[in-house]
């Protein structure tokens, strides 16, 4: 059950915004305070799985060959064979189609070397570096997770903003997504609560609601 300031805020920041014609992103923007970004050990990055989802698809690519590949193709929405990474990287604007289009990526253990050399200038950038799995596992619970994984990344910047669902999805369900990330955030600053300058809800397009 989420918190009634979380839910409160939620649903100020839904009544707020004006109707869009696409499905708007509502996400929190967390502002920091007395942490050195300098630092990287410093910043936050993390991928957090929201217990009520993200409210919209998410694209999972895998790198992978043989019974992985075979797994793969039931779950994933898109399966590269060893010797399709190499057309990827001999065209610049396809390996960027590649990286904006599929948000999460998997790759067997194996061919991480090959991907980090051809592909790492594309995918590095963009927080989008396949997690690596053993060639004889099953992909099918990692992929599950991801569809409703978010990344929470601060880089050097004091503030950054994370989703916690989309607009169509319950005020309940988004302030439970809302306490789960904040509370991993906190987790992760040296002194959690107190490296929060202040937090704000909204949709897209929508006016910032103070939630902290």
């Amino acid at each position: 059950m989420a918190e009634k300031r979380s839910i409160e805020t939620v649903k100020k920041a839904l009544e707020a915004a004006k109707p869009r014609k696409f499905p708007e992103t509502v996400e929190v923007a967390i502002n920091l305070r007395e942490v050195d970004l300098s630092v990287p050990k410093n910043r936050i990055d993390d991928e957090v799985v929201l217990p009520k989802g993200r409210g919209k698809p998410v694209r999972v690519c895998v790198f992978a060959s043989g019974e992985l590949a075979l797994k793969a193709r039931a779950v994933a929405d898109l399966v590269v064979q060893p010797q399709e990474i190499e057309e990827y990287a001999g065209n610049k604007t396809k390996a960027r189609t590649l990286a904006e289009d599929y948000q999460f990526f998997i790759a067997e253990a194996p061919l991480m070397p090959v991907i980090g050399k051809r592909l790492g200038v594309v995918l590095g950038p963009r927080g989008r570096m396949p997690r690596p799995i053993p060639p004889t596992a099953d992909p099918t619970s990692l992929i599950n997770s991801m569809r409703s994984t978010v990344r929470v990344r601060s880089k050097d910047r004091a503030t950054f903003h994370a989703a916690i669902g989309t607009r169509d999805m319950d005020p309940e369900d988004l302030a439970e997504n809302l306490d789960f990330l904040m509370r991993r955030v906190m987790g992760k600053l040296e002194r959690g609560r107190f490296n929060i300058r202040s937090a704000y809800v909204k949709t897209t397009m929508g006016p910032a609601v103070r939630y902290l």
